[in-house]
């Protein structure tokens, strides 16, 4: 549910030293590439977790990664418990589409439908724009008030109540906006239509069946056996996260699971185990922002990427599926930062057959000040949010709105990268070859950025 800073702000190799690569079948080439594009994390003391990749139901890794437990130095491991914020999106997701299925909840129905107490202004909220974000509710966990409200207990209605009568971001339909708001909504219209807790529903419906016994939704009073603590990096070397009461999540990122259990959901859902086919196309049908129903669903060159990503205190977790090749990539991190999201996009990469340049690995090309000079303009990235590059002393510097300038090294015509930090920059052209953008890469992100005529 928090977010991830990275460069613009708001916005040791595992092998056979000894043999030669043709001497190490192409799989063992493939999990061991992936071990060590995740210790280029693990060694900076960026990622610790457990990761888990499996291509056509065969898995290929699972590993665990750093420290459960730094105070008692217990290792992650595939049956370690991790939180797994909005990645809890998609089960609650799935939940209201078996409850649409039994004929209980109407996707485009007002969700005044089951909350009738709701404001007017809620008149033209669905289930359905609440499933994916285009509802305007305004998001709790971005209001002034925040910060004290994550550590006291609550319920539901209580959580609804801060929000309920604050104006719309926007009109129902009009625009996309994530909102965690919204799915702790659709908790209550899951309590009310099941007539149980959201936390018996989804071990009922959802984790029983599936054989999941290492998932629930997550309580700090519990004992649970194996369940990671969460961390946060600071100036001062890597610290206990603070605390979340875990009543505030609810649907929107309440759950805990493990690599090995989200692997069975993974084939679960994906298997036609839980949801009918017309269910499982509205569930994955992206609308505006590649957003679906709890999921995200983006094409690249053909490919179809079917993920989620998500943040709380002390937790940070990706997971992806590719339904052409069915790939699954887990990855469950215990120490806040975009290491997660970074580490999933390459292995998912890496599994089919493409490759992934490490940081300390990119090379530098020359190129001339004239063909420098090209790249030259402002970017913007958002509002009031840009990129400046300048030629200056012969290199390519970068200035981000309100931070120091860094230089630009060149690997190709239009791709370049930062020496200083784990960031890639590449051009885009129109069709008489001008430059007119550029995408930033950075922590598993593309961000694009528009040129601004001059």
């Amino acid at each position: 549910m928090s977010k991830t800073v990275v460069f613009v702000g708001r916005i040791a190799a595992i092998g056979l030293a000894a043999l030669s690569l043709s001497a190490i079948p192409a799989l063992a080439q493939d999990v061991d590439r992936m071990d060590q594009v995740i210790r280029a994390s693990v060694d900076k003391d960026e990622f610790a977790g457990s990761v888990l990749v499996a291509r056509d139901g065969e898995v290929l890794l699972d590993r665990g990664y750093g420290l459960a437990n730094r105070e008692w130095s217990v290792p992650n491991a595939g049956d370690t418990k991790f939180r797994l914020a909005s990645v809890s999106k998609q089960f609650t997701a799935v939940a209201v589409m078996i409850l649409s299925e039994r004929g209980l909840v109407d996707l485009d129905a007002p969700v005044k439908t089951w909350l009738p107490d709701a404001p007017a202004a809620w008149d033209g909220v669905t289930v359905r724009r609440l499933l994916n974000h285009t509802a305007g509710v305004p998001d709790f966990t971005r209001l002034a008030d925040y910060g004290a409200l994550k550590t006291q207990a609550t319920t539901v209605e209580a959580l609804i109540a801060r929000f309920r009568d604050r104006p719309l971001d926007f009109q129902p339909g009009e625009k996309y906006a994530y909102s965690n708001s919204g799915y702790v909504v659709l908790t209550a219209v899951i309590e009310k239509v099941s007539e149980k807790s959201y936390a018996d529903f989804v071990t009922e419906t959802l984790f029983q069946p599936l054989g999941m016994s290492d998932s629930g939704y997550d309580d700090h009073a519990v004992v649970l056996s194996r369940r990671a603590s969460g961390y946060v990096s600071s100036a001062d070397g890597v610290e206990n996260a603070d605390y979340v009461d875990m009543s505030v999540p609810q649907g929107a990122g309440g759950l805990y699971s493990t690599t090995r259990d989200l692997l069975k959901w993974e084939q679960g859902l994906f298997g036609g185990q839980l949801l009918r086919l017309q269910s499982m196309v509205e569930l994955t049908t992206p609308g505006r922002n590649d957003y679906a129903l709890g999921l995200v669903v983006k094409k690249d060159g053909g490919a179809a990427t079917i993920s989620h990503s998500g943040g709380i205190e002390g937790f940070n977790t990706y997971m992806a599926y590719d339904p052409d090749k069915r790939m699954t990539v887990i990855v469950l991190g215990n120490l806040n930062g975009a290491a997660p999201d970074k580490i999933g996009g390459d292995l998912m990469t890496l599994a089919r057959g493409g490759t992934v340049t490490l940081h300390g690995e990119h090379q530098a090309v020359v190129l001339s000040p004239e063909m420098l000079r090209a790249y030259e303009g402002v970017f913007e990235l958002a509002p009031n949010f840009a990129l400046m590059l300048s030629v200056v002393d012969g290199r390519l510097m970068a200035q981000a709105t309100g931070q120091q300038p860094l230089e630009l090294s060149a690997e190709a015509a239009d791709a370049f990268f930062l020496s200083a930090m784990d960031a890639q920059i590449t051009f885009t052209r129109d069709a008489a070859g001008a430059i007119e953008g550029l995408v930033l890469h950075q922590g598993g992100r593309e961000m694009p950025a528009k040129k601004k005529r001059a």
